[in-house]
């Protein structure tokens, strides 16, 4: 059977998403199979994204190449948590009550195995502004260059897949609001006016950082981060697709300093309190194709 990739993975980002993080309950490993089936048969690929995580592998016994958990990282004065879940399921509309109606289906298909553990509702900012009002995902590659970066090639295992890396940051708009626009744009690299890169910006200067064409190889990822707010606090899910999830560990380690020592603009203001890994099945006759791991 042919299989293409999940439709929202290089859709343009909605105006709403509920991004769901769940773990397995205890002892429901034997269950989470028919779980899945459940889902599988379900869920309508159109209306959100589905990653499974590593504990959810194995505890199918599944072996899928290239799937990890994320790394709990250590840098200059920063730290990386990993939060690694074993279900990432991303909700995607343009109404709250539809979101709320579409989890609370999701949520019943799983509930004999996954619980909950961390949900957040994402929202589009301005013209697909990050909170601190640059623009985000600038230089994603597009059309052809896209699916090349974030889809698993049609010769390859797990053809017409995805891998994506999911960090939550927190802001500190305070901080933030008390630097000068010259500090601001010296820490992102670019002009919060024009979003021109700047030339005269130290190499700690975030699009300097994780400029993907200064990698060997290549970095290049589709990012699809959404900001988010509470009532205490606010920021960014970070999520980036990629055929492989060594594009963005490449770019993760060079941000912390591990490559230079030289730590990232980005970490003046903010910080990530969550990282998780997860594999986006493909799509085949119109439903999840999770035979990868045994379903």
């Amino acid at each position: 059977m042919d299989t293409v990739p999940q439709p929202n993975i290089l859709r343009v980002i909605p105006p709403l998403c509920r991004a769901l993080y769940l773990s397995l309950r205890p002892g429901a490993a034997a269950a989470a199979a028919a779980a899945l089936e459940r889902l599988r048969d379900a869920f309508v690929p159109g209306e959100g994204i589905v990653g499974i995580g590593e504990p959810l592998a194995r505890a199918l016994g599944a072996d899928v190449p290239g799937l990890r958990t994320f790394p709990a990282l250590s840098g200059s004065g920063v730290a990386i948590p990993s939060t690694q879940h074993a279900l990432w399921v991303q909700l995607h509309g343009d109404d709250r009550g539809v979101l709320f109606d579409r989890e609370v289906a999701v949520t019943a298909l799983l509930a004999e195995a996954f619980v909950v553990s961390d949900a957040i509702m994402l929202f589009r900012y301005r013209d697909f502004r990050d909170l601190s009002g640059y623009e985000d995902g600038t230089e994603n590659p597009k059309d052809e260059a896209a699916i090349a970066a974030a889809i698993v090639a049609p010769a390859a295992p797990l053809a017409g897949s995805s891998f994506v890396a999911v960090q939550r940051w927190v802001h500190d708009l305070a901080r933030f609001r008390q630097m000068s626009t010259r500090e601001r744009d010296v820490a992102m690299g670019r002009d919060i006016h024009s979003n021109e890169e700047l030339e005269d910006v130290p190499e700690t200067a975030h699009v300097k950082r994780t400029a993907q064409e200064s990698y060997d190889p290549p970095a290049f990822m589709v990012r699809r981060s959404m900001p988010w707010a509470t009532a205490h606090e606010h920021g960014l899910e970070f999520v980036a697709y990629g055929e492989s999830l060594d594009r963005y560990e490449r770019v993760l380690h060079r941000m912390i300093g591990l490559d230079d020592g030289e730590l990232d603009g980005l970490f003046t203001f903010s910080r990530p309190v969550s990282g998780g890994y997860y594999w986006c099945p493909p799509v085949s006759a119109g439903r999840l194709d999770l035979r990868a791991v045994g379903v």
